[in-house]
């Protein structure tokens, strides 16, 4: 999709580039492939699932953490057509992942 084109372009450039996925195993073969594309091995997987506020505050943390410096931010997760659901943070599950968690996941990465 959008966000691994993306990121492919990005570590063409030679950018240090983090990769935030759901899933792990889809994240690590996403990576993988990237780096065999374009030769750069600091392309990076952190999990992350937009739809949880706890997990848009452990991911923002361990950026804080670990990075020197964050360039470049590129929101891209998104949901659509799914029966309605709530997280177990009591909010909509599309809300959530489209809006609220990338909202969070900027201004605590802005500081």
């Amino acid at each position: 999709g959008i966000g691994k084109c993306v990121a492919l372009e990005l570590a063409r450039r030679n950018a240090r580039t983090i990769l935030a996925c759901r899933s792990q195993e889809r994240g690590q073969a996403a990576v993988e492939e990237i780096r065999a594309a374009t030769g750069n091995p600091a392309v990076l997987l952190r999990l992350l699932d937009t739809s949880s506020l706890a997990s848009v505050r452990a991911f923002a943390q361990a950026v804080l953490r670990e990075e020197k410096r964050l360039d470049v931010l590129v929101n891209n997760a998104g949901l659509t057509g799914l029966p309605f659901a709530i997280t177990p943070e009591g909010l909509e599950r599309t809300f959530a992942t489209n809006y609220l968690g990338p909202f969070l996941l900027t201004n605590l990465l802005l500081g």
